[in-house]
């Protein structure tokens, strides 16, 4: 029989779940509504992207000024989580929305996942501290809030759900948030095309069979997805850490990459690489002709955009990034195009989020259930291969000899014992796992609850409510 306490755990998931993923939903139908506007406008007067490093200027003097305490972005949500920190401020939602439509606007090649998931959280994190809920719930319900927006503002709510508990550990799936983060990332999407937005629909990938051959395609065809995705990674970094270093002004540094974009722009002599790029996106899946070079050019606009500190999120251009990388391997491989472009699609991404099981069922979602196996396979080849690098630097891994440690990706250093590292982490970077058990010391599902720890707070596999 359910325990009287359970049912009202899931009671209390099921009402803030909802109330999580309507605001979700909401934000993010608003989120696309104004981007698709912005998007329109762009197209009709391209003569606006000249003026992106006057709206770098304005957009960074502005985040200067106010965005001081929402300057960590998605790494501010993770941080939190991890090391209960205080309340995200309600503003990072409208910040987040109006910059990252501003980077659109006039031509800044950026997402739209950071915006959605910054919005979620914070929202969440709003209602979280309204209704005074514990510590627990509070994280649930950030895991609920990022998974709300994801799911909503792609139109993938089961993938929504597992990225709200994939992307907060790397190789660890959050499940004591599964309950909040599914109800709020199906209601989101719900609330979305409720308000009437829709999303793109991208071509149907064919049935292939898997094969012997195939598979060692597949192998080589996860290598070169790896080292894009490390190639991206490590340049936008690069681009954010030196540019902070030699340009200590953000407002400066954002004019900077405005103009370093609108350069490249008139030298490549197309728009196609400018903002989302959704049609390219689409085009790859079924143009022979398809440039072979159309990857490197987008992962160079993003890179530059994001790692001059313009508003967005990687999502969509990695989905380009690796829809253009897997039209050009098609030809290289012998893959039939739509294929290779849908698992290319999924693949990066999920390299670089550090999200395979995720991307791969939002390809399922996105593309139909014939390119599961195959996107499977490389995601989980290139998760492997990429090491341990992610878009988001405040994403923890487990480390020390018991694995009962958290280390932020910013952090970690792989020419470093583990005692090294954990000493030099410091407060932000590393902690033990709020002394909770360590993951190697199992729980018998038999014990009584008080002696089981929290997966939220130790990472440990156990999918049961408190």
């Amino acid at each position: 029989m359910i325990r009287r306490d359970k049912l009202i755990i899931l009671g209390q998931w099921i009402l803030l779940g909802s109330l999580v993923g309507v605001l979700c939903g909401a934000a993010s139908a608003l989120f696309l509504w104004l981007l698709e506007l912005a998007t329109d406008f762009r197209g009709g007067h391209e003569q606006i992207v000249f003026t992106l490093p006057i709206a770098g200027l304005l957009i960074g003097w502005f985040y200067e000024r106010f965005g001081q305490p929402i300057k960590g972005g998605s790494d501010l949500i993770l941080d939190t989580v991890h090391e209960r920190g205080p309340e995200i401020p309600l503003r990072m939602a409208p910040m987040a929305l109006i910059g990252t439509v501003l980077t659109h606007l006039f031509g800044g090649s950026a997402g739209r996942e950071g915006t959605a998931v910054q919005m979620g959280a914070s929202l969440s994190d709003w209602v979280s501290h309204r209704l005074r809920v514990g510590p627990r719930m509070r994280r649930q319900l950030l895991a609920a809030g990022a998974a709300g927006g994801f799911g909503s503002v792609f139109g993938t709510p089961i993938a929504g759900a597992i990225f709200g508990l994939e992307f907060l550990v790397r190789g660890r799936l959050v499940y004591d948030a599964l309950v909040p983060a599914l109800i709020a990332s199906i209601i989101g999407d719900m609330t979305t095309r409720a308000l009437g937005i829709g999303h793109t629909v991208y071509p149907v990938v064919p049935f292939v069979p898997l094969t012997l051959l195939l598979l060692l395609k597949w192998l080589v065809f996860a290598a070169a997805v790896a080292l894009v995705t490390a190639v991206f990674i490590e340049l936008t970094h690069r681009l954010k850490k030196v540019g902070q270093q030699r340009i200590p002004r953000l407002s400066s540094r954002m004019a900077l990459g405005g103009l370093l974009v609108v350069l490249l722009w008139q030298i490549v002599g197309t728009s196609d690489y400018l903002g989302l790029g959704v049609p390219m996106i689409v085009r790859a899946f079924d143009d022979p002709n398809f440039p072979v070079y159309a990857f490197a050019l987008k992962l160079l606009f993003t890179a530059i955009t994001l790692g001059a500190g313009f508003l967005g999120g990687e999502v969509t251009p990695l989905f380009f990034i690796g829809a253009a990388l897997g039209a050009a391997l098609a030809h290289l491989l012998g893959v039939p195009i739509a294929l290779a472009a849908g698992v290319g699609l999924a693949a990066v991404f999920a390299a670089a989020a550090n999200a395979p099981l995720a991307l791969s069922i939002m390809a399922v979602e996105l593309l139909g259930a014939a390119v599961f196996p195959h996107v499977v396979i490389v995601a989980a080849l290139a998760y492997v291969l990429s090491g341990h690098r992610s878009i988001y630097p405040a994403q923890r891994l487990l480390r020390g000899p018991d694995q009962s440690r958290l280390v932020a990706v910013r952090d970690y250093r792989p020419s470093a014992p583990p005692h090294e590292v954990e000493a030099d982490g410091g407060a932000s970077g590393t902690h033990s796992v709020n002394d909770e058990p360590a993951p190697s010391e199992l729980v018998a599902v038999s014990d009584p609850p008080s002696s089981r720890a929290s997966l939220l707070e130790s990472a440990s596999p156990s999918p049961d409510p408190p």
